[in-house]
C-alpha cells in the first residue's frame, strides 16, 4: 500500500508550484513520479491530424513524489500518512487528525 493513490487530492509543498493543489491522475512508482492534473502544465505544438486539430496544447508532465502531500479530510491541509489497522484492515490515516483517507476515482 501506498502512501498516495490516484483520485488522491494533494498539494504541492515546494518547487515551482508550491501552495498549488490537484488531484492525482497518475503514478510512476518505478521513476517515483506523479501527475497532478492541472499542476506543472507544459504547451506542446502538436501537429493537425484527421482526428484533432493542431495547435498549442497544454500537457501536464510529472512531479516528484516527494514533492506532494496528501490533504487531511477534515482540515484541508497537507498532511503525512501512517497505516493503521482497522475493522481487520489495512487502512492510510491522515497523521494531522486521525481521519481515514480515501481516494476519489479519477473521472474516465
Amino acid at each position: 500500500m501506498n502512501r498516495i493513490v490516484v483520485g488522491d487530492q494533494v498539494q504541492v509543498v515546494t518547487g515551482a508550484y508550491k501552495g498549488k493543489q490537484g488531484r492525482v491522475a497518475r503514478i510512476d512508482l518505478e521513476r517515483e513520479r506523479v501527475i497532478v492534473e492541472g499542476v506543472n502544465l507544459k504547451k506542446r505544438h502538436m501537429r493537425a491530424t484527421q482526428e484533432t486539430a493542431g495547435g498549442i496544447v497544454e500537457i501536464p508532465a510529472p512531479l516528484a513524489l516527494s514533492n506532494i502531500m496528501p490533504l487531511d479530510p477534515e482540515s484541508g491541509k497537507p498532511t503525512r500518512v501512517r497505516f493503521e489497522e482497522r475493522d481487520g484492515k489495512k487502512v492510510r490515516v491522515a497523521a494531522r487528525s486521525g481521519a481515514v483517507l480515501t481516494a476519489e476515482k479519477a473521472e474516465g
